[in-house]
């Protein structure tokens, strides 16, 4: 790349950062959006017609007034959306369409995340209804043993270009979806395609489906990255991406420049489903992704409500526009609100938030981003926030060895590495130390059975020796989730996870001081609202790896 276009690509990539935290990973929660954002992607023109034609025939032979026939589900996702901003802004009367929805309907504030609590291994687990050791994506960065380097969905600015900006462009918008979710598992698109149902996506980043559709890169960006012209993908029948692919842009004006990041916003997805709504052209299932409330958390901070307020006037516009009124929205369909993670606040810069994992281990040789380990490789580092993958290759130390050498930081939570079938965890700062596997006589919440031993303090476990029940509350649904995260790729390698107010870093990762972070095991990062009207089955899953197969149930269902 000559320098011109080295610093032309530089330039976007720092007006578009903001984006990035967006979208890439959590569905767009990166980097790679920030490169991304430049991209023009667009939709085959044909199968846009084919698309609509589709939808406007399916929505008129189902019409919800119908005898006998299902309501359409419109999932909403709302990145970093959360319980304690909700409860504020009902406590204030600030927001009268989540609280008609709410009295309508149900809410439960803690619904349990994935881990870890990024947004693309969370997504993979909503849409799969499995946790990592199934689906295979591990978080928004690590390492494959196939590809013999870092795995990149786009952290931020610096990590992106340093692991080299083609790379991230394709393993976000060609490789996540096409390898490295596992075709072992099964996406809800695929599954109501089966089931003679129709589905769309509106700004997601998971998602796999069953049509063919095109993304087409533009020469500024295909040239001198050498990407290809053209690629073909598979999604939906409803695909949207924001300006990258639009199905109905002959038809609808929508945000989708560079000032409303190229259409990655809450307001093109709420204009277009308002729009598919209001012309009966809502698929059986719609998939709609809200970005912006990430962003100004992690500036922000847990404690900043502006973006619920903002929310609940966007979900109040497309209640008024979509459909004509709150009551009328839910004899057509069936509204599902939820966040994905929680947000934890990270201490000022001053106070030592950064828990820098490079200088920890400066003594052994570490990767370099964008580069394959050679045999003097020791190490390899892959922050994901308030969580990380340590990997340790042939010549370097023991996975205990790097546990017990982190483990004199006390702003550190948890080191955790897998040894066969058992999962070893030690607490940093004390010392304490805790053995468990699948398998045995305790049992949890959710008929997971298994075997501890060691100090349960160390994942605040508290058990029930009569019904041999086994309860942690911060860190629910813990065991399962460490467990499928340890099995979620085939490395050697050992998870951190920081304690509140810290987050950890390599040395080009992205930190947030003064502002929020996730991906954590910790409750605080881990529990996340969700609100479900216009059914009468609002007993709902209270963790995300089973809101696919209730969602299933429901697009059978007549209310």
């Amino acid at each position: 790349m000559n320098s011109y276009h080295s610093r032309t690509l530089r330039h976007k990539l720092d007006r578009s950062a903001a984006i990035m935290r967006t979208l890439m990973p959590l569905l767009i929660k990166g980097s790679l959006l920030t490169i991304c954002m430049s991209l023009v992607v667009s939709c085959g023109q044909a199968n846009t017609v084919k698309h609509q034609d589709l939808l406007r025939i399916k929505a008129e032979q189902t019409s919800p007034s119908a005898p006998n026939a299902a309501k359409k589900i419109i999932l909403i996702v709302a990145d970093s959306l959360l319980s304690e901003a909700i409860d504020r802004g009902l406590s204030k009367h600030q927001l009268p369409t989540i609280q008609a929805l709410i009295e309508r309907g149900r809410y439960e504030r803690n619904v349990i995340s994935s881990f870890p609590t990024m947004s693309v291994t969370i997504d993979s687990s909503l849409i799969t209804g499995t946790y990592p050791d199934r689906h295979k994506v591990p978080g928004l960065i690590w390492y494959s043993d196939q590809a013999k380097r870092l795995i990149n969905y786009g952290t931020g600015p610096s990590e992106s270009l340093h692991q080299g900006a083609k790379r991230v462009i394709e393993d976000g918008m060609l490789h996540l979806n096409e390898e490295h979710l596992s075709k072992q598992v099964s996406t809800i698109y695929e599954d109501l395609h089966r089931k003679g149902k129709s589905s769309g996506s509106i700004n997601g980043l998971l998602y796999r489906g069953p049509v063919q559709h095109r993304l087409a890169f533009p020469a500024w960006l295909e040239k001198p990255l050498n990407l290809p012209e053209t690629a073909t993908i598979k999604g939906p029948d409803l695909f949207a991406f924001g300006a990258f692919s639009n199905p109905l842009e002959d038809k609808l004006k929508l945000p989708v420049g560079p000032t409303n990041r190229f259409g990655l916003n809450n307001e093109y997805g709420i204009e277009l489903t308002s729009h598919l709504a209001h012309n009966r052209m809502l698929p059986d299932f719609l998939y709609v992704y809200l970005p912006d409330a990430d962003q100004q958390l992690h500036k922000h901070g847990p404690a900043d409500d502006e973006a619920a307020l903002k929310l609940d006037q966007q979900l109040g516009s497309l209640m008024q526009q979509g459909f004509g009124s709150v009551d009328e929205a839910l004899k057509q369909a069936v509204i599902v609100i939820i966040g994905d993670s929680g947000v934890s606040e990270v201490r000022e810069r001053s106070n030592d938030a950064k828990i820098e994992l490079d200088k920890h281990l400066a003594a052994y040789k570490r990767l370099p981003p964008g580069q394959a380990p050679d045999s003097s490789t020791e190490i390899a580092i892959a922050s994901n926030e308030t969580m990380a993958y340590v990997y340790r290759f042939a010549q370097g130390p023991a996975l205990s060895q790097l546990a017990a050498e982190l483990a004199s930081d006390a702003r550190i939570d948890q080191l955790a590495w897998k040894d066969g079938d058992s999962v070893h965890v030690l607490q940093a700062g004390t010392g304490r130390k805790l053995q468990f596997k699948q398998g045995g006589p305790w049992q949890d919440a959710y008929q997971q059975a298994w075997t501890i031993e060691g100090d349960l303090e160390v994942m605040d476990l508290q058990t029930d020796a009569d019904h041999h029940m086994l309860t942690s509350y911060r860190y629910p649904d813990g065991l399962k989730r460490l467990y499928a995260a340890l099995r979620s790729h085939t490395s050697e390698y050992l998870i951190v996870t920081a304690k509140p107010g810290y987050e950890l870093a390599d040395e080009h990762s992205p930190t947030h001081p003064g502002g929020g972070a996730h991906g954590s095991l910790h409750a605080i990062e881990s529990n996340v609202p969700i609100i479900v009207a216009g059914t009468q089955k609002l007993s709902v899953p209270l963790r995300i790896v089973d809101l696919k197969a209730w969602l299933l149930e429901l697009s059978q269902s007549t209310n």
